[in-house]
């Protein structure tokens, strides 16, 4: 599993790129995992017109709302939109998170301590849901 940590006070939006290159998604049967990423799901946060030309280059799709008072026209129909509505379980599952308050705020200085704390706090969250 790889973890991408950083500073606080760093924007969401220069992560993205960072995390979209360490995707993995494994196929079913045998072969190499997946890397290409056709499309992302974000928040209102990511409405970036030069994050969205970066992405652009990469052929990824960004569907994210707009944000209030944006100046240019809107490069996304509704269709696009009606993917966003699904984004609530991953809002729920951060928030699951969210309650275990090692995770909130870090006490460990060891990133293997971190990793190994969110892992657990995942298998807790799975284990409820049975």
């Amino acid at each position: 599993m790889a973890v991408l940590l950083e500073k606080a006070s760093t924007h969401e939006v220069k992560l993205i790129e960072p995390v979209i290159r360490q995707i993995r998604v494994p196929k079913r049967g045998r072969g190499r995992p997946r890397t290409k990423v056709s499309r992302l799901i974000y928040d209102k946060a990511a409405d970036s017109d030069r994050l969205r030309k970066r992405l652009i280059c990469r052929r990824i799709d960004l569907i994210v709302p707009h944000r209030e008072g944006r100046v240019k026209l809107p490069v996304q129909d509704g269709r696009k939109l009606r993917r966003y509505r699904r984004r609530w379980k991953i809002e729920r599952t951060m928030a699951w998170i969210q309650n275990f308050r090692r995770l909130v705020v870090r006490y460990d200085r060891k990133i293997s301590m971190f990793t190994a704390h969110v892992q657990l706090a995942c298998t807790m969250i799975a284990l409820k849901q049975l």
